[in-house]
Parts: structure tokens; sequence; C-alpha cells
């Protein structure tokens, strides 16, 4: 054992238990949680998927609140503070109620190598076992099958939409990748899949191990107009519900999969149709399609990766007319950038590339650069009507921080800023609090007569 004796200091003391930052597999995880010898007596359900995590997890524990129980949740990565990834009933742990779990795991490991991941979840998981919520919530950190989260047998599993990301562990398709997540379906147990049009893969697997699946379009289902919108499940209905407070077109097939996991789970975590209405009313997520109010609008979002950004683009499409929009991106270099760069060139007129504080990001200059590259292809390409490289600006900086100065000191107060590519990225800018801009200029510059507008 050692002798740390704040948070920072643990968690600097977890990055050097392994020689790799990223170890997959399950034996060392759960043979050091047997020797923790913690169980969850509570409902758990642990949630899975490429895109939509985090918004799951944060419906389900909203209206599971709503609905009078005390919730437990374990989400990953934070944006700013480590705590943010341990809530109990809605609040993060503090630092010195986490740290004697620090020490517990450290002393029963033995020699036994933990990842920083590896540490830190058994970390949060004995928390939340001392906590003894009513309910508990897991989010998968990534894949599922060797997930150090996939320890925990689940109640109930929710699988999000499933997309291209993290291929050097997770394989190189949607097939592959939906394989892996499949394997937080245990035998027996409801398994809710969101995703609309699921990997055949991930469904054979649920089938051949006894899963109770319950999908979308078969087992449940949302239809909707631009007021309200209805969900349907195995027995339950629910009618005239407001949209979810997080924004987005896709939250809707979140929220679905979310009801369907409550009614799946209706013995023995029964919610009530004004907990669901109270609770899609309430939630809160940062980072994911957040506007925030300003002159100019700040839009925060963690959108890395195909899917995401192309939803990114969706909603930002769907937001009206600004004059010009100003891009602050920051990305991790192992990241398909060049396959979703194409959905952000129509709308970005300022790009502001910033460099990260890991060794795993993209440098800003390489980020320029790819941006200057893809500005190129398109504008050959004839696909986009504005995307000629003189046309849009890219700038370089050294943090997050210093690129959303510089984008507020050239927008006008009816543009919008637009934060995206990593989690990093957001949290940078999130580091002192949540920004409320205001232009430096008075009034919003008409557009050069030789460029269009932005949407």
């Amino acid at each position: 054992m050692t002798a740390q004796t704040t948070l920072e200091e643990w968690l600097s003391h977890c990055e050097r238990l392994h020689t790799k930052s990223i170890d997959m597999g399950l034996e060392r995880v759960a043979e050091v949680w047997g020797r923790l010898g913690r169980r969850f007596e509570m409902p758990v359900i642990t949630v899975a998927g490429t895109n939509g995590k985090g918004s799951t997890c944060a419906m389900l524990e909203s209206i599971a609140r709503q609905a009078g129980y005390r919730t437990g949740l374990y989400t990953s990565p934070h944006l700013v503070h480590f705590e943010e990834r341990c809530r109990v009933d809605g609040v993060p742990l503090p630092a010195a109620r986490l740290l004697p779990h620090f020490a517990a795991v450290d002393a029963v490991r033995g020699d036994t190598p933990l990842t920083w991941f590896e540490f830190t979840t058994l970390v949060v998981l004995c928390a939340l076992a001392e906590a003894a919520p009513d309910v508990v919530i897991l989010e998968i950190g990534l894949g599922g099958r060797l997930d150090a989260v996939n320890v925990i047998d689940a109640d109930c599993a929710v699988i999000a939409t499933i997309d291209l990301d993290h291929m050097e562990y997770l394989g190189p398709d949607r097939e592959s990748i939906g394989w892996e997540k499949a394997h937080v379906m245990r035998k027996g147990r409801p398994a809710v899949v969101g995703d609309p049009n699921p990997p055949a893969r991930l469904l054979e697997h649920g089938k051949s191990i006894g899963a109770d699946l319950w999908l979308l379009g078969r087992d449940f289902n949302f239809t909707g107009d631009r007021q309200q919108w209805n969900w349907s499940g195995r027995r339950q209905k629910l009618s005239g519900l407001a949209y979810p407070a997080l924004r987005g077109a896709n939250q809707l097939y979140n929220a679905a999969g979310v009801l369907a996991a409550f009614e799946a789970l209706r013995e023995r975590l029964p919610v009530n149709a004004q907990a669901v209405r109270n609770g899609l009313a309430l939630v809160e997520l940062p980072g994911r399609f957040q506007i925030v109010p300003g002159q100019p609008s700040l839009v925060l979002d963690v959108a890395h990766n195909p899917q995401s950004v192309a939803m990114l683009a969706r909603n930002l499409d769907a937001m009206g007319f600004y004059p010009r929009t100003h891009a602050v991106f920051g990305a991790m270099r192992d990241k398909a950038i060049g396959d979703f760069l194409p959905a952000m060139l129509p709308l970005v007129d300022v790009w502001h590339c910033t460099s990260l504080p890991t060794p795993r990001a993209a440098t800003a200059d390489d980020l320029a650069q790819q941006v200057r590259s893809a500005c190129t292809s398109l504008g050959a390409s004839g696909s986009g009507p504005r995307a000629a490289t003189h046309e849009v600006q890219v700038h370089t900086h050294a943090d997050p921080a210093t690129a959303l100065r510089a984008a507020l000191a050239g927008a006008d107060a009816n543009d919008r800023i637009v934060v995206f590519g990593s989690f990093f990225t957001v949290g940078g800018v999130l580091k002192d609090g949540l920004p409320r801009l205001e232009s430096p200029h008075g009034r919003t510059a008409e557009a050069p007569a030789d460029r269009e507008p932005r949407r």
C-alpha cells in the first residue's frame, strides 16, 4: 500500500499501476472485485452503446428520482471533475466519500495490475454499494464484453445506438462492435435494444444466451409530432408526452429505450406516468447538444464519431439562421476525423482547432490540416457550395479555453459558437464554470457580399 491522502494523489497513483492505459479483459477486475466482497442487492441497469449512453443514463436517473427512488449512477468520462462519475441521488459524491474506497481497492489488489479505468471503476462500484441506493445505473466505458463495468451482472441491459468508434479495440465494422456490446446481456434478463437497425450479431448473441430481447419496432415503439410524442411497450402505453429536456432529434430513441427498461423492471421498480413526465422534463446532461444562451449563442457537444457528429450537424441546421458559425474543435487522433468533418463543413465559417491535454489527442496543427484538406476535397467534389478553402478561416490554439476566447473575439452578437469533438474539448471550456458569452462587437456585421451566411 501507498500513503495517498488526496483524490489527485490517488488518481496519479492509479496511472502508474499498469503499463497500458487500456488493457481489455475482465479477469483481473473480477478477481479484485471478488476480494472486496461487495454486492448489489438492488436492481442494476447497465447501459452500453456507441452514442446515447450518457443521455440514457441521465433519463433513467431523472425518472427514477421523480418516482421517489434513491439512485446511484456511474458514468464516464467526466467533463471537469472526477467526482462527476459517481452520483448518489443526483449529487456527485465528494472526494472524502471516495478516498476510503481507493484505499480499500489498493489494499486487496495485491500484485494484480489494474489500469486507471479499472481501478477507478472498482472504487465507484464500492462507493455505490456502500451508499445502498434503490437502483444503480452503470454506464459501460468501452465496448461491453471486456469492459470493467461488465463484471457486474445487471438485472437489465440497455444498448443504445451502435456506430463506428474505438475500432482498434472493438473491430472494424458495426457487426463486430455490436457483438462486443451484446455481451452486457444476461441469460433470462431483459435486454433493451434502442438501435433502430441493430447489428445481426448483436441479436444473434442475445438469442443464443436466452436474453429477454426488447427490440425497438417490435416490443416498444414511439411516434410523435412537433408538439408531443407517444410511447408503447409490451403492455403499457403513454400518450401526449412532452419532449425530453435534452435537445436533439436523437433523444426520442434514447427516451423510448429508457421507458422500455422501466417496463421490463416494473415488478421491482414500478414507475408511474407522472414520474416519467417530470423526469423527462427535468433531466439535465452537460455537453450533449447543450445550448447556452448568450450573445453569441454557445453550443456544447461531445460528438466525436461519424454518427454523433452527423446528428450534431442535423441539430445545428435545425436551429435556424445565424450569420456565421464558429467552431472550437479538438479531437483524439485515433478518431475517424476525415469521415465526420464533411458533415460540419457546410455549417462552419471559422474553425478554431485546439490541442488537448492528453497524449491521445491530435495537435491543433494536425486538426487544422485535416480541416483544410476536407474543405479542398469538398469544394473539388462540387458537393459543398461554400467549401473552398479561401472562404473558411482556420486557426490553431494551445487549449480549448484559449480557442473559445479567440472565437468570441471574432464573433458578432448574433453568431453562434459550437464547441465539439471530445470530452476534453467541452470540459476545457467548462473548467471555470459555464461560460455566458457577450460579444465585444456591438452588433452583427453584415455578411460580405461574396459569401453566403451559414445556417
